[in-house]
């Protein structure tokens, strides 16, 4: 059989391996940590269940396509349900937006509390969807580095629509056109941060993000974000792939400009392919001879980090939902600190994510699981001991006026994440959540390829290459590397 080497069981190198084992490669897969899910790891304490990493949910059809082409059906494995409320939003001047997946009813929710027309929002989001749907296939489903990926009706047909695709403004510049109430443009640059970049420098096209939310949903794993990785680990294990935990992957054998396999501890494993889910600048300094160090631009801009607090709440606040957003009154200022590094807002933006709201089990009875992060800079060696205790009481001021309560005599349990730890715990470079920025069209779209110009057999998938991070685009990177394999051998 033919011999497949993953490295790294987050969700991507789950996806790849099972892609591959259905079409009957003998794929194993080697993971540093004690059990998989890389990222969208859990962890539970005094009771309280937490989702360490990932958090919102969208294109569940994604990970159910992996049991579909598996001849499975996707329930049996891995449940959800849309809901109705995407996130809430909470102004410093006590304004609440309710963010509808619905777009008539989000609509109206905005006339509601802004003033701002139906129909103003309506044709937001409609371009928003139109922008989505002309580039998704060309730059979330292909390589963009292959010359047969632009030689197709389909990028054609995206390639005729780029004069409508707001590819040379900003996020905000475009988002200020279209709104005149500043609590709306916030609302929408805030999808900048869904891969880890600045709206006031990320481009315009970035914003039909928001159209995953609106018009296709936002959606709730019934058994937490941890149970994505599980269902498809199991789905693996039915299919044969070997998994190897406790096994850190030393380096990439190569001899002659191909694959020759892994070296895992003392012991070497033959492979003529290899995938690699792990941060693609760990992969150059780590894994691959030295002479390779040439083709990686180490020195490209990161993208955001976070500082994350897991709480366990000794109480229920109606008031909160699933998804929360305490936003800063200055968000231009905010990105300012983010991107110089040195410090951190005064007044941050705080997410807070409650899966207790929809699986009470997640938090003891009358009590809730908070998860609570702000934006951050990448790890540039900052005092981080310092910036935490900074950033916890700059959020727990703004939680107490924001809900009329003394939040820190409700916490009975907390553990602290931070750019040195998610660094460490996943080998993502300096912390960065996304790998580089998409500040500037050419991070926006030209990332690392899926595969290795210059060694034959070697691949990559997962957040930190093509397409980018997040849930649905790490399965789209496996999709892609699961194309170019079956181009390169299957059709030979």
């Amino acid at each position: 059989m033919k011999r497949v080497s993953v490295i790294g069981s987050g969700i991507g190198g789950l996806a790849i391996a099972v892609r591959l084992a259905l079409k009957g490669y003998k794929v194993s897969v080697y993971e540093s940590n004690s059990s998989p899910g890389g990222k969208a790891a859990e962890f539970s304490s005094n009771g309280y269940r937490f989702d360490k990493g990932p958090s919102l949910l969208t294109m569940p059809e994604k990970i159910d396509e992996l049991f579909v082409l598996a001849g499975k059906s996707p329930k049996d494995y891995f449940k959800y349900t849309k809901l109705n409320e995407s996130c809430r939003y909470f102004y410093n001047d006590g304004v609440v937006i309710k963010a509808y997946s619905e777009p008539i009813k989000f609509s109206e929710e905005i006339l509601k509390k802004t003033n701002t027309p139906i129909l103003k929002t309506k044709r937001y989001l409609s371009e928003n969807e139109f922008i989505f749907k002309a580039t998704s296939y060309l730059f979330l489903e292909k390589s963009l580095h292959k010359i047969k990926t632009y030689l197709s009706l389909k990028v054609l047909y995206s390639a005729m629509k780029i004069p409508f695709l707001n590819l040379f403004s900003t996020m905000n510049e475009v988002n200020l056109k279209r709104f005149s109430n500043p609590k709306i443009v916030q609302l929408f640059n805030r999808y900048a941060t869904y891969n880890g970049s600045n709206p006031y420098l990320a481009p315009a096209v970035l914003n039909s993000i928001s159209n995953l939310e609106f018009k296709k949903g936002a959606f709730f794993s019934e058994k937490g974000m941890s149970a994505i990785p599980k269902s498809i680990y199991k789905l693996a294990l039915e299919l044969g792939v070997k998994f190897y935990f406790n096994s850190k992957v030393e380096s990439i054998k190569v001899n002659n400009k191909s694959i020759e396999g892994v070296v895992v501890g003392k012991d070497f494993f033959p492979s003529k392919l290899v995938v690699c889910n792990t941060d693609i600048y760990y992969v150059y300094n780590n894994l691959l001879p030295k002479d390779q160090l040439n083709n990686y631009k180490k020195d490209e801009e990161r993208s955001s980090s976070a500082i994350i607090f897991y709480w366990g709440i000794n109480m229920v606040f109606d008031q909160l939902q699933l998804h929360n957003i305490l936003f800063s009154g200055d968000y231009q200022e905010e990105f300012k600190h983010i991107s110089e590094g040195k410090t951190i807002s005064n007044d941050p933006t705080v997410y807070i994510n409650i899966t207790s709201k929809k699986k009470t089990s997640d938090a003891p009875p009358n009590s809730e699981n908070w998860f609570v992060m702000i934006n951050v800079s990448h790890n540039k060696k900052q005092d981080w001991d310092d910036l935490i205790l900074k950033a916890r009481k700059d959020i727990i001021r703004k939680i107490n006026s924001t809900l009329k309560i003394s939040i820190e005599d409700h916490i009975v349990f907390e553990d602290t994440v931070d750019p040195r730890s998610i660094e460490s715990e996943t080998h993502s470079f300096k912390g960065a959540l996304y790998g580089t920025s998409s500040n500037s069209k050419e991070s926006a779209f030209f990332r690392h390829p899926n595969f290795s110009k210059d060694i034959k057999g070697l691949y990559f998938c997962g957040g930190s290459v093509h397409p980018g991070g997040g849930i649905p685009l790490v399965l789209s990177s496996a999709k892609i590397v699961d194309e170019l394999i079956s181009e390169e051998y299957e059709k030979k």
